[in-house]
C-alpha cells in the first residue's frame, strides 16, 4: 500500500525587506522534509537510522535571518546557472553578456543576486509543493524572461525534485538543488568517514579557478575513482594531487553515463547509522562537493556548530562553464522549449 503522504503549509517569517515566507512540511511514514520558499531551500530530511532513531540529514538554519545571511547556498535551488562561469562572461548568438562575479574571477551560482536569495512563489500540489520564480530579462546579465518551477514531492521514502524552466528569448540555464548531507545527522562532526560510491568513468578536471581543462578525463588510477566505495577522507587530502589541492578536496563534476534518464548514479552510506542515500537523476553530471569552505562557524538548526566538511552535497546538473565550452552539452535554452530535469533522494539502512 502506497505510503500516505501529507503536507502542511505555515509561516516561517519575514525578510528583511518585509517579504513574508512560507515552509511546507512534507511527511510519510518513512520521512519529513520541510523546505522555505525562500530560496525554495530544503531545510531538513528526517529519516531513521537503522535503530529507528530520526535525525535531520541536511545542514540547515535555525531562522530566515541566518538563511539571509548564507554563503554556502544551504539547501538552495540555484540559477540561473549553477557552478562557475569564468569571469561571469558568456557569449549567445555572438553577443556576450556579463554575470557579476562573487566567487573570484567567476560568476558562482548565478552571481550576487541569485534565486538562492530570492522569495518564490507556492502552491500545494500532490504529494509536495511547487514553487515559481520569475527572473526578468536581463536579470544578473543573463538574456530573456525565464519562468522557473521547483517541484518538491515524497515518494514513500524519497524526495523528488522536479525542475523546470522556459523563456521568452534564448539564453542559458543550468539549475540544481544545493542541498548538503550529513548522514549521521546535522552537525555530526564531518563526513569524511561517509563511504561514497559514483557511477562515472570520467571526471571534469579543471584549472586552479575551478574552470574546466576539457570535457573529462579518466578516473581511473585517481582519487576521483569512486566506482567501488570509498571513504570520502581516505584519499581527499591526497598529497600531490593538484586537482584536490586547489578545490581544498572534490569539489568536480562527475560525468553521468546516461544523461536523460533517470538512474541511480551515486550512493553515501554513514557506516555508524547505516543510513545511505541514494541519489538518482537524468542530468549529464554529478558535482561532488565535500563542504571544503564550510566555516566551522555555522549552527545547524539544532544549535551544534557545523564543522569544516560536516555535510557534502551531490549538486546534479550540467558542466560548469558550459556556454563557453561547445564540446560540452549544450544548456542552451530556446523559447517554446521545456528545461525539465529530475533528482531523486532516497533514503534507506544497512
Amino acid at each position: 500500500m502506497p505510503a500516505k503522504i501529507e503536507v502542511h503549509r505555515s509561516p516561517y517569517g519575514t525578510t528583511a525587506s518585509g517579504v513574508a515566507v512560507e515552509m511546507f512540511t512534507m511527511t510519510s511514514d518513512l520521512i519529513e522534509v520541510r523546505v522555505i520558499t525562500y530560496g525554495a531551500r530544503v531545510t531538513s530530511i528526517v529519516v531513521p537510522d537503522r535503530d529507528g532513531e530520526r535525525d535531520n540529514v541536511v545542514l540547515g538554519y535555525k531562522d530566515l535571518a541566518a538563511y539571509e545571511a548564507d554563503t554556502s547556498y544551504f539547501g538552495a535551488a540555484v540559477g540561473r546557472y549553477a557552478n562557475r562561469l569564468a569571469k561571469g562572461q558568456f557569449s549567445l548568438n555572438g553577443k556576450t553578456y556579463q554575470v557579476p562575479v562573487n566567487n573570484g574571477t567567476n560568476a558562482l551560482h548565478g552571481g550576487t543576486d541569485s534565486f538562492a536569495q530570492r522569495v518564490w512563489s507556492a502552491e500545494v500540489v500532490d504529494n509536495g509543493v511547487e514553487m515559481t520564480l520569475v527572473s526578468p530579462d536581463g536579470d544578473m546579465g543573463f538574456p530573456g524572461e525565464l519562468t522557473v518551477r521547483c517541484r518538491y514531492t515524497l515518494e514513500a521514502n524519497a524526495l523528488r525534485v522536479d525542475l523546470y524552466a522556459t523563456t521568452h528569448a534564448e539564453t542559458v540555464v543550468n539549475l540544481t538543488n544545493h542541498s548538503y548531507f550529513n548522514l549521521a545527522g546535522e552537525g555530526n562532526g564531518t563526513i569524511e568517514g561517509a563511504v561514497v560510491q559514483i557511477d562515472a568513468d570520467r571526471y571534469v578536471p579543471v584549472d586552479a579557478n575551478q574552470i574546466p581543462l576539457h570535457d573529462g578525463e579518466s578516473v581511473e588510477g585517481t582519487p576521483f575513482d569512486f566506482r567501488t566505495p570509498h571513504a570520502v577522507g581516505e584519499r581527499v587530502d591526497r598529497a600531490g594531487n593538484v586537482q584536490l589541492a586547489d578545490a581544498g578536496g572534490y569539489d568536480h563534476t562527475f560525468v553521468t553515463k546516461h544523461p536523460g534518464e533517470l538512474r541511480e548514479v551515486a550512493t553515501v552510506t554513514d557506516p555508524v547509522s547505516g543510513r545511505v542515500l541514494r541519489a538518482l537523476t537524468t542530468q549529464p553530471g554529478v558535482h561532488f562537493y565535500s563542504g571544503n569552505s564550510l566555516k566551522g562557524t555555522d549552527k545547524a538548526t539544532n544549535g551544534k556548530v557545523i564543522a569544516r566538511r560536516g555535510g557534502l552535497c551531490l549538486e546534479m546538473q550540467h558542466f560548469p562553464d558550459s556556454p563557453n565550452h561547445p564540446e560540452f552539452p549544450s544548456t542552451v535554452l530556446k523559447p517554446g522549449e521545456e528545461f525539465h530535469e529530475t533528482t531523486v533522494y532516497a533514503f534507506d539502512v544497512i
